[in-house]
Order: C-alpha cells, then structure tokens, then sequence
C-alpha cells in the first residue's frame, strides 16, 4: 500500500504563536500539495490543500479499535483525476445550478455545464480542484486546527466578481469537528452556496456498504427534483414517502423504493440561523455515532450511488452505497429560485457556513 512520505519538520506562524508542525508530501504528489494532520484525545484527522479536503479521520469504536471512517485515495494524483469529490470544498456554488446560466442585477452569466447541460459543483475546475494556501496551522495541543485561503477570480468558471474563501478545520473537546467556511465578495455580487463533500461510513472506509445504518434527519420536508436532479421549485412533504427520516431508521429500509438512491436536498425544519441539529447517524456493528449540526437551511443526502469499483486507500474497493455524504447548503438551483432562500453575496457582505460533527459511541 502506498503511503504519504514524510517531510523535514517545518515551522509555521500561528496566531503570532511559533509552533512546530509535520506535514507530509503524497505520494506521486505535485509540488505544494500536501496533507496536514490534526490530533486531539483519541481522534485524529489528515487533510490536504488540495481542494480544503478532508482526507482521513480516525476514531474508536465501542471497543476501542481505531479505524478511519472516510473514504479516500492514498495519492496526490488519485485525488486529481478522481471526479467523485472526495472529501472536498465544492463551490463556488455546490449543487445544480439548471442550464448552467443565471440573471443577477439584470446581467446574465453563462457557466461552464458539467453535468450535460447543467454545471455541479462550481463547474469542471470548481474550488475542489484547486490548491488551496494554509494561513495557519497546529498539529495538537490545546487548539489544533489547519485554515485554508483561495482567491476566486472575477470570471473564474464563468461566475462574477473576485471573492475571497477561507475554509478553517479545528478539533474541539469531546470528539468534535468544527468546519467553517467564509467567503467575502470583494467587488461584484455573487451566488456563494459551498459544501463540505467527504464520503462517511462509520463502520471504516472498507467496510463494505452503509444501508445497515441507522439515519435520522431533522427535516419534514425536500426540494424535489426532475429526471436531471434540478428542483422543480416546489417543497414536498416526506410523509409517506422513501425519504422520511424524521425518526431513525436503516438506509436500507428506506432506500429500495428508489432506483439509484438518495440524491436530494432536505429542507431543515429550523429557520434559525445559528446551529440546528441536521442530522445523526448511527452504526451498530461499530456503536459510532455522528451528529452533524449546521447554520445553513438544507442538507443534501447522497448515498454514494454513482461509485463503481473504485480503487481506494490501501487497496479497498468502494461500490455503490459504500459511503453517504451529508452536505449541508443553501437549497440546489437557488440563484434561479427566487422563492429559495437567497446564496447572493454583495460586495462587503460576507458568507458564513458553520458545521459541528460530533463523534460518540452509543452500544
């Protein structure tokens, strides 16, 4: 199995404080590509500049076994030819935008489609294909954290204005992640709506596939969508359908009355702005518990359903269903929705997307 090779100890500046921190190159990575580790307590997590990405997270399970429960690759290059978004920051805007063109302030843009005549996830170069820069950094201790900056240029896959993104990991007390990303726009209004893509199975990356676990999503309601995955601009109820997870229940339970998968936007059933709860998920065979909160209005769900045999870290095989992804956002094709709510951004005003993922065990 190929493995990250480590580098020389470098020094970094962290809040005026000089800290010590390794970081290590991947292997058959390019120049200025490399993966930063954070560790607190039993939990530690990799990610790389890359495309602001998660690339591992490690915890224990209901006997103390370490195990990581991200999907991912072990090279620079498996990340930079894969299109399947592990673990990355998407945007400019996450999601579908419908034909790929929007009218902002009467001008009409036209973006770059990547998904037939559709553009996802910010376009073929979205911020998920970029390298990022590493402002700060801390491996351990009292506050380890890693924050990520990129500058968006005016034009940048067809969207306007030049914006500034930062996107900031940390690891808090009691097993908790904290991600927050902020973008400001700097000269011209601009569509913001950014995701965070990292594929989970708490059971461990090669565990085989997650319908045996136990989801529950704080929503009573979803954006439904067409035959190309564009909302059709209504909120439907999920009462009495595949989609109810207001109560626990396994994937699997739900997911076979639907031909591919879960691939929807839920509308959360809080409108405050500060952090509700989106969603909890729960394996039994390991007794891992996430809990994702969130300041954003949606979360989409995506049960992985377009991975095929795809060759991931130290050799495992991800399929379909072996992984699902929970990205909290404003609701897919807002800047064409005006009953949605808004991901405009203008010059001055900034965009602040805050996520907790809380870790437990539960036997």
């Amino acid at each position: 199995m190929t493995r990250p090779s480590a580098l020389p100890v470098l020094l970094f500046s962290f809040f005026s404080i000089t800290v010590f921190a390794s970081t290590c190159v991947f292997a058959n990575g390019g120049d200025g590509v490399r993966v930063y580790e954070l560790k607190k307590g039993n939990m530690s997590m990799k990610v790389t500049n890359w495309g602001a990405r998660i690339t591992s997270i490690v915890l224990p399970d209901k006997n103390g076994k370490l195990d990581d429960v991200v999907l991912g690759f072990d090279s620079a290059n498996e990340y930079m030819t894969n299109k399947d978004y592990f673990g990355s920051v998407v945007g400019r805007v996450a999601n579908r935008i419908a034909k790929a063109r929007f009218t902002l302030n009467g001008t009409r843009y036209k973006l770059i489609p990547n998904e037939g005549h559709n553009t996802l996830h910010g376009g073929p170069r979205g911020f998920s294909d970029v390298a990022w820069t590493v402002s700060r950094y801390q491996k351990d201790g009292r506050a380890p954290g890693i924050v990520f900056k990129y500058l968006s240029k005016d034009g940048e896959e067809g969207f306007p204005g030049d914006l500034r993104v930062t996107v900031s990991y940390s690891l808090r007390r009691d097993n908790t992640l904290r991600v927050s990303m902020r973008a400001k726009a700097i000269d011209k209004a601009t569509p913001v709506n950014l995701a965070q893509h990292t594929y989970w199975n708490l059971g461990g990356h090669c565990s085989g596939s997650i319908l045996s676990e136990d989801l529950q999503i704080f929503a009573s309601n979803i954006t439904p969508v067409d035959s190309h995955l564009i909302p059709t601009g209504m909120i439907a109820s999920v009462v009495g359908t595949p989609y109810d997870f207001r109560q626990p229940k396994k994937i699997g339970s739900q997911i076979a009355a639907l031909p591919k998968g879960f691939d929807i936007n839920y509308v959360l059933d809080s409108s405050r702005k500060s952090l509700q709860r989106a969603a909890v998920v729960h394996d039994r065979r390991s007794g891992r518990v996430m809990e994702l909160s969130t300041n954003q209005p949606g979360v989409q769900l995506y049960t992985g359903n377009m991975l095929r045999d795809v060759k991931g870290k130290g050799g495992c095989e991800y399929g379909a269903h072996a992984a699902l992804c929970l990205e909290t956002q404003k609701y897919p094709d807002s800047v064409n929705r005006p009953n949605f709510p808004s991901e405009i951004v203008s010059p001055g005003e900034t965009y602040n997307h805050l996520m907790l993922f809380r870790f437990s065990i539960k036997a």
